[in-house]
């Protein structure tokens, strides 16, 4: 199906790291008070023109940034990042040779669980005056701990090489990245560890309606892009120009992330991305050419050995939080590795289901009953059994109408589970592939069957990324009439059209960096792309602009002209199947660019009286109702709204709109412009959104209580590693780990004090990055050299970042405090209780 990329990974064993931690005294945030943890006033770099990160900066990596992790002023630039690297083309990393990794220490257990990172910035932490007297020279420091919860750690800077798994981290740079397995020894030998939690996807699948159980016709893609495992199994991101990104979820069911590796695990940013909109992930299980009928013939060889790999592929994905498989046996099979075969894919699939809530498993057109390799390029008695024993039946590409007409008889009434293939890249005797790929459809829908989109990286393949978002908007528009679309299925709905990538980066409207980024983990809920010609000369397109964003690297844009003949059009935004709320608002930021002057722009929802009109058609037309435009914005809504509105008519703005419903289904979102004169003339429009709320007005909580508030636990300490690179400075390598409520916070701002040794000024504190789950490894990260004669103080911060507006209180971040000293240094006797001299 694809080209082959090869390369094993070893697992390495993990080393227990000690640390203590303590509660702090007194009343922590107060302004001037040594336990406040907010930055002092002078945190701040003054505001200077600078290029670098987009906005969201990885130490050693720079990586993108979303708006969850925004530096506080969007006017003020970000600090230099010590020792980042862009990344190179993916045949200058395969050509990289491995070499040992420094500087590992580990405690014995990670966390799990977060929901990913929501697109918001919510500004940053209040400026107390500087506390005074926070560091002394050597080891006799008075360590603050009057926050809530700070972590105490004291390290002797130590250049010993110590490796981490080269499976789990990038042998540069040791920053944390998806991987596969390679042959059935790995597979069978595989068993989480701390290591793998980041690869855990956070994001829980959203609902979307229909279900997908609902038996209406579903559409499956399977990603093929050179190979797989290329900038996007960077998992705290990458800095990448014009990369391929996938955003057209609202009309597919199922991705298959797929590689020739035998165990492709998805990388955890496509499996939050595709959660996010309600998209079922899975990876993919395949056996290939020789080497894959060796492999087939072990496994397969009795009950005990096929249940014990089906029992890890099951653990696999349910460990990693994804879906589920496809299934490629691509090599022939001995009569008896045949005869397993059908009651390993049953067992697999039972084990699935057990695992994964919703799993599925998926069969792909290749071995027959018999074990003899030969595609069908339809379902008949020769592979029926392997579709009768799993979820779903993925055809060859090289069908023809007959086959078709074969297949629909043979599933009979699990036609809907026929998954029938389509090669954009069109191998072989095939219907139609790249931009002619609708005629493939429109048969294929034709017979009542469901369909498998292979390779539609083939835009991005063979046309380049130049103008890849236009080519890709024109590829799917094809395709739209001809592809069942899914809706939103629960409120609260929020998104700001990020895509995960930017050519630069944005915070309140304002741009913070200029550096392009790529982090699928921070893609938001993507609207229908449309674009249609009217006949009386009217013209309406929704596309990405990545030009300007009020938050991330992209917003949504409307334009085109409002004909002679109409005082306005109309584009459809988002598809609702979900009841009503009694009351709901409608928060909107918005552009309405100077051009725009002849035009006004509102939204519209639409309802249905039932929910059983979705799928019948019955109940009538929907109803239109135009939501009230709100003067004053509810007050608990007000930080939704910070930083609109300050920079004239034309630049970002919001609106708050209010409508009450009774009875009645959300049904569509729309936005109308409308000409402001009545003329002959058309009438241009291109109106910028930003982001949306769409909210139960009864669900919203009010400003939470001190007492209702949730301290981040104490940070634990892992991998660390140290290098020299000159005789004043060192390059640090560390993961933080922390437990935070997932339900609680969409991401997490991890902030550091630049190393202080001796006495002097407190120096400020920095954002490095942002996690979007309860741990993330600051990488090459440039401090102090220690000094024989003192110690040298870091402090990490994990502010985390919930979805509601409101910022945490800083006395509630969890806080790491960071002493190194030179080996040189002598002893300096007891250490402050709390602390650990190791």
């Amino acid at each position: 199906m694809c080209r082959r990329v090869g390369g094993k990974h070893q697992p390495r064993e993990a080393l227990p790291l000690t640390f203590f931690t303590r509660a702090g005294r007194g009343s922590p945030g107060a302004a001037g008070d040594p336990g406040c943890l907010s930055p002092p006033a002078d945190a701040l770099p003054p505001p200077a023109p600078q290029t670098g990160l987009p906005g969201r900066l990885v130490a050693g990596s720079c990586s993108g940034w979303n708006c969850c992790g925004d530096w506080p002023d969007p006017g003020r630039p970000l600090p230099p990042c010590d020792g980042g690297r862009r990344r190179k083309a993916q045949g200058e990393r395969e050509s990289q040779t491995e070499r040992e990794m420094e500087g590992r220490e580990q405690d014995g257990g990670g966390r799990r669980g977060a929901k990913r990172a929501d697109d918001e910035s919510h500004g940053g932490p209040e400026e107390p005056r500087p506390a005074k007297g926070r560091f002394r020279p050597g080891l006799g420091l008075q360590l603050d701990m009057e926050s809530q919860r700070t972590s105490v750690l004291h390290r002797v800077v130590n250049f010993a090489p110590s490796p981490l798994p080269a499976r789990q981290y990038d042998t540069k740079t040791t920053e944390p990245i998806s991987f596969y397995l390679s042959g059935l020894e790995e597979l069978l030998s595989w068993k989480p560890t701390s290591d793998d939690a980041f690869n855990v996807s956070t994001e829980p699948l959203a609902k979307h309606e229909p279900p997908f159980n609902s038996r209406r016709l579903r559409t499956l893609v399977c990603h093929d892009m050179k190979g797989g495992y290329l900038e996007d199994r960077f998992i705290q991101g990458a800095s990448v120009d014009d990369p391929f990104v996938f955003y057209h979820w609202c009309y597919i069911d199922i991705f298959v992330y797929f590689s020739h590796h035998n165990v492709t695990i998805p990388p955890v940013v496509w499996t939050n991305a595709a959660h996010c909109n309600g998209v079922l992930m899975l990876g993919t299980f395949i056996t290939e050419w020789g080497d894959g009928a060796k492999m087939c013939e072990s496994f397969l060889a009795s009950e005990e050995a096929y249940r014990a790999v089906a029992d890890q592929l099951a653990a696999i994905a349910q460990f990693y939080r994804f879906d589920g498989w496809l299934v490629n046996i691509e090599n022939s099979l001995s009569v008896s590795a045949a005869r397993n075969l059908v009651h390993f894919l049953r067992y697999l699939t039972a084990q699935v289901h057990r695992a994964v809530p919703g799993g599925q498993v998926v069969w792909y057109d290749s071995v027959l009953q018999n074990g003899e390799l030969k595609w069908q390029n339809e379902l008949n008695e020769k592979n029926r059994v392997y579709f009768d024993a799993c979820d779903g039946f993925f055809t060859n590409y090289n069908w023809t109408e007959e086959h078709l007409l074969r297949t629909r008889e043979m599933a009979d009434d699990r036609r809907v589970d026929i998954y029938v293939g389509v090669d954009v890249f069109g191998r072989g005797v095939v219907v139609s592939s790249g931009f002619d790929t609708n005629k493939s459809l429109r048969m294929i829908q034709e017979q009542g069957l469901s369909v498998a989109i292979f390779a539609p990286g083939w835009v991005y393949e063979t046309l380049g990324p130049t103008d890849f978002l236009n080519n890709e908007d024109k590829f799917w528009a094809l395709l739209s009439d001809l592809l069942p679309t899914h809706s939103i299925g629960s409120l609260p709905f929020t998104t700001s059209f990020s895509l995960g990538m930017g050519k630069r980066h944005f915070h309140n409207g304002q741009e913070s960096r200029m550096e392009p980024w790529y982090h699928l983990s921070a893609q938001k809920v993507q609207p229908v792309y449309t674009e249609f010609w009217m006949p009386n000369g009217g013209r309406l397109r929704t596309r990405c602009c990545m030009q300007d964003a009020w938050c991330g690297g992209s917003s949504l844009l409307l334009e085109g002209t409002v004909p002679s003949n109409e005082d306005h059009v109309t584009a459809r935004l988002f598809s609702f199947q979900v009841p009503a709320p009694p009351r709901l608002f409608l928060v909107i930021i918005y552009k309405h660019e100077a051009s725009s002057q002849g035009v006004s722009f509102a939204p519209v929802f639409t309802t249905r009286q039932s929910s059983s009109c979705f799928s019948s058609g019955e109940s009538g037309e929907p109803r239109k109702h135009k939501p009230s435009l709100l003067p004053t914005p509810p007050h608990h809504l007000a930080p939704l709204l910070r930083g609109t509105g300050l920079r004239g008519e034309h630049d970002w703005q919001s609106r708050c709109y209010e409508l009450e419903l009774q009875n009645c289904f959300l049904d569509q979102l729309s936005v109308t412009m409308s000409r402001r004169q009545s003329g002959q003339n058309e009438v241009p429009f291109e109106c910028r959104l930003g982001r949306i709320w769409v909210l139960d007005a009864t669900a919203l909580r009010p400003l939470p209580s001190a007492d209702a508030a949730i301290p981040v636990s104490p940070l634990e300490v892992a991998h660390i590693r140290w290098q020299r690179l000159s005789a004043g400075e060192l390059s640090l390598s560390l993961t933080l780990r922390w437990t935070y409520p997932p339900s609680k916070a969409t991401c997490f701002r991890v902030h550091y004090r630049r190393g202080s040794c001796g006495s002097g000024p407190e120096p400020r504190l920095v954002p490095i990055g942002v996690a979007y789950a309860p741990q993330y490894r600051v990488t090459e990260l440039t401090v102090p050299g220690a000094l024989s004669e003192s110690s040298c103080r870091l402090e990490f911060l994990v502010e985390p970042v919930p979805d509601d507006g409101f910022q945490v209180d800083a006395a509630l971040w969890g806080k790491l405090v960071f002493v190194y000293s030179d080996p040189k240094l002598p002893s300096p006797g007891p250490a402050p209780e709390g602390t650990s001299s190791s």
